[in-house]
């Protein structure tokens, strides 16, 4: 799939997203990965031809540590301004305990400030290209996605992936989160793409045909939604592994009670205890090939890089930043 003159696509294994470099005389990086990888993120940036200090903004699809994690290098290092939807700006900017689901996922997201609360409808200019702003909600409240209408490109985040649908948060971004992510797929099948991008994985070869997969298998989670809740903690447990790089027996226990995510989803969606749980989810997780034991480690077995030992900062939930 070709893309246009003016879009550089970074495609990054976990715990980083993809990321999006739009060029012109204001280029503007779309997210910005895990935190521990900003040396790599400001590598991709500089063998682009951009200077870090250039860049217009760091747009934000959603709050999540794999999209934001290298704001806090950009922003305190070369000053550069953070855009986000205005519902995750303004909770990021107070400080709000549930802002980025870093507490609530167990993820660390080093500070920073959100400088332009966007809104649905506002458009993004580089001096060679002018980007629409989607709201998108389902992923997360303020999720928000990017439309170039010249040459049909949609820049997705976390809506769909070419390989894969986005997990479902109920308990942080609502109870309607499944049915507002359906609404979002719906108005973006109206739109005419030629290519699309999203937060994982490759290049999308069809993006309707991968919507229209996404609708059908949510619907069937409307129908179960014991599907959504396994969906949903085998890739936030995968995720904990590889920041991690893995997890003796002991460690697993004291972790996933720790969690406040394995509580709620065990609970509400399938009637079990936290302890009664677990057992039942570390098979799930072998069955489904999502993780697997070597040297007496559970490890995730989607490609990552882990975090090196040596990052290790302070303040990594947003009411700690205060």
């Amino acid at each position: 799939m070709t893309l246009p003159a003016w879009l550089i696509f970074f495609q990054r294994t976990f715990p980083s997203a993809n990321m999006l470099l739009i060029q012109g005389q204001r280029p503007i990086l779309v997210d910005s990965g895990f935190g521990s990888d900003y040396a790599e993120t400001e590598r991709f940036i500089r063998d682009a031809g951009v200077d870090p200090a250039q860049l217009q903004y760091v747009v934000n699809t959603h709050y999540h540590s794999d999209h934001v994690g290298g704001n806090h290098h950009l922003q305190s290092r070369y000053g550069v301004p953070i855009a986000a939807y205005r519902v995750d700006g303004a909770m990021i900017n107070r400080r709000d305990p549930h802002a980025c689901c870093a507490d609530w996922l167990v993820q660390p997201v080093e500070p920073y400030t959100v400088n332009r609360l966007l809104e649905a409808g506002d458009v993004l200019e580089t001096g060679q290209v002018a980007l629409e702003v989607l709201h998108t909600p389902g992923h997360t409240l303020g999720h928000i996605s990017l439309y170039e209408p010249r040459d049909q490109v949609l820049i997705l985040g976390d809506v769909v992936h070419a390989d894969d649908v986005s997990w479902i948060n109920s308990f942080r971004e609502g109870a309607d989160a499944l049915e507002r992510l359906m609404a979002t797929l719906e108005r973006l099948l109206q739109l005419p793409v030629r290519v699309a991008v999203s937060g994982h994985g490759p290049i999308h070869e069809n993006p309707h045909a991968a919507m229209r997969a996404a609708l059908e298998r949510y619907e069937r989670w409307q129908q179960d939604p014991t599907r959504l809740a396994w969906h949903a903690t085998k890739r936030i447990f995968s995720y904990a592994l590889m920041l991690t790089n893995g997890m003796s027996r002991d460690d697993i226990w004291h972790f996933l009670l720790g969690c406040p995510w394995l509580y709620d989803y065990s609970q509400v969606y399938l009637q079990l205890t936290p302890h009664a749980f677990i057992e039942i989810f570390l098979a799930e997780m072998l069955r489904s090939g999502a993780a697997g034991w070597r040297d007496n480690h559970f490890v995730a077995l989607t490609p990552y890089s882990p975090p090196p030992l040596a990052w290790n900062p302070e303040l990594l939930v947003p009411v700690a930043w205060r």
